[in-house]
């Protein structure tokens, strides 16, 4: 048996509470018998469930939308977010230099490693070193059970070498590829 909030309370004249919101819920009226159509402890319990019932029938009756623009407002942050940390100096003569977010240069990497016959990249992850323009990868890849070779990651090495110097401007002192997974294509 369940055990309601209201069960346990007695009322001043010794009628439960409990038993004065089941007539209620019955009767839709909440008319019992003549004790309760006398008594005023009933009849203020009464009233005071009725009112109870009408404010959450509206409540529940509401139709509940997040406030105007708080989704523009969230993007908003997470871009920003985004444009603010993790920036990659580029090397370069000019002053004042030029900064790439790591979230670009990791999508440039992906892609070149996509760019693999039977390779797909999923997480790539960068570590500025101490010297400009230079970084550390670490990538993970999923590779197609038939495609996968010594020679698969090889080449994927070499594509992402490629392309962190040619399209970014920047050096891989180290590269870690890792196979984390086998898919069938």
């Amino acid at each position: 048996m369940e055990m309601s909030d209201t069960q346990g309370y007695v009322l001043p004249c010794g009628r439960d509470m409990e038993a004065v919101w089941e007539r209620l819920d019955r009767a839709g009226t909440g008319l019992g018998d003549t004790h309760d159509l006398t008594c005023e402890h009933c009849t203020a319990a009464r009233q005071s469930l009725v009112v109870l019932q009408e404010v959450t029938g509206k409540l529940a009756s509401e139709e509940i939308g997040p406030p105007l623009g708080l989704t523009g407002r969230i993007m908003s942050a997470v871009r920003a977010e985004v444009r603010r940390h993790h920036m990659l100096a580029l090397p370069g003569a000019e002053p004042g230099g030029v900064q790439i977010s790591e979230q670009a240069v990791a999508a440039v990497l992906r892609c070149a490693a996509d760019s693999v016959d039977g390779v797909r990249a999923r997480r790539c992850r960068i570590s500025v070193t101490e010297r400009e323009g230079a970084v550390e990868v670490e990538m993970s890849l999923a590779v197609a059970y038939r495609r996968f070779s010594a020679d698969a990651v090889d080449e994927v090495r070499e594509r992402v070498r490629a392309a962190a110097a040619a399209r970014v401007g920047i050096a891989l002192v180290r590269l870690d590829l890792t196979v984390e997974d086998l898919y069938d294509a």
